[in-house]
């Protein structure tokens, strides 16, 4: 049996989460794939997935091997694609990530709209909040809204977001004024998994080097960007989260930003992939068709945000 053939149905078993799975991908009976994965745990010599009726689980022999042949694989298209050169286009499975929240509201629809302009290239897309390990899990590209170290990615910057508090008016007029950070101790939080559930820190003051810390039990606690939003619209109380989450809101006026004066600096946006997959055909026409809208939407963004009913002292002033 031809080893790479093997590889690829190993792949596309992990991919499509079954052998059946992997079967229809790649048009081969049941059969065929048991046989390929059965060629390749003889070959190394130990099992490689765990397989029940229901699921597939790599071994940690499974693991590393997955990740030298999605490695094989990916050196073998790129010679492939060397060797065809100009001539050829755009096709393939593209994989890509992103943030829940971006993913769905912002690169989403640029998905949809490159799918119309190339029908030979099918995406996968993974919303994750987390960082993926994009060499060895197989992606091809990937929106990440961070400070970037990893020098074995490239990064093609598109934009910056604000990590912002926001709260309705209904809640900002019955409550305390909010002149500082620290007075967000004496307020209702809805705190977000992803922003710090019992505390927030904010730039050092003028004059100081040490930056602040406001500790506070929340009275909600969400791991949903939607059900935060929806909470602290409602008057639920004080919330943190990227400026681009509520960017209809703030439209709307159904929130506002505080504490504007205080916010740490912009978080930088980029569309990263690992070092030679922008030759890939598919994966330079997906970068070259997102990457200006993209800068077109976070500048749209950050224009509104800034143009928003932003107050940054405001509140009920308080009776003490």
């Amino acid at each position: 049996m031809d080893r790479i053939d093997a590889m690829r149905v190993f792949v596309a078993a992990l991919d499509e989460g079954s052998l059946a799975g992997a079967g229809r991908k790649l048009g081969k009976s049941p059969a065929a794939v048991s046989r390929a994965i059965a060629f390749l745990e003889e070959r190394v010599g130990t099992e490689l997935l765990h397989r029940t009726t229901r699921s597939l689980k790599l071994s940690e022999a499974g693991e590393r091997y997955a990740v030298a042949c999605r490695r094989v694989l990916t050196d073998l298209e790129e010679a492939d694609i060397a060797a065809a050169g100009e001539r050829s286009a755009p096709r393939g499975l593209l994989t890509i990530t992103a943030p829940v929240a971006a993913g769905e509201e912002i690169l989403r629809p640029i998905v949809d709209a490159f799918m119309d302009e190339h029908p030979a290239v099918n995406v996968r897309l993974y919303f994750l909040d987390r960082p993926a390990n994009l060499i060895d899990e197989g992606i091809d590209l990937a929106l990440r809204i961070a400070h970037l170290a990893d020098s074995t990615l490239v990064a093609l910057r598109v934009g910056e977001v604000r990590r912002v508090v926001a709260a309705s008016p209904r809640y900002i007029d019955a409550n305390p004024v909010i002149r500082e950070p620290a007075d967000l101790a004496r307020h209702q939080i809805v705190a977000m998994t992803h922003f710090g559930i019992d505390s927030w820190s904010f730039p050092p003051a003028p004059g100081s080097t040490v930056p602040r810390a406001v500790q506070f039990t929340p009275r909600l606690i969400v791991n949903s960007i939607r059900g935060a939003v929806a909470s602290t619209v409602a008057g639920r109380g004080v919330t943190r989260m990227f400026s681009y989450h509520i960017a209809p809101q703030l439209r709307d006026g159904s929130l506002k930003i505080l504490l504007a004066n205080d916010e740490a600096p912009p978080l930088p946006v980029h569309l990263i992939a690992p070092h030679g997959r922008l030759q890939v055909p598919k994966v330079r026409a997906f970068a070259d068709f997102a990457i200006a809208r993209l800068k077109a939407h976070f500048a749209r963004l950050s224009v509104e945000a800034d143009h928003a009913n932003i107050q940054p002292n405001i509140g009920r002033m308080s009776s003490e």
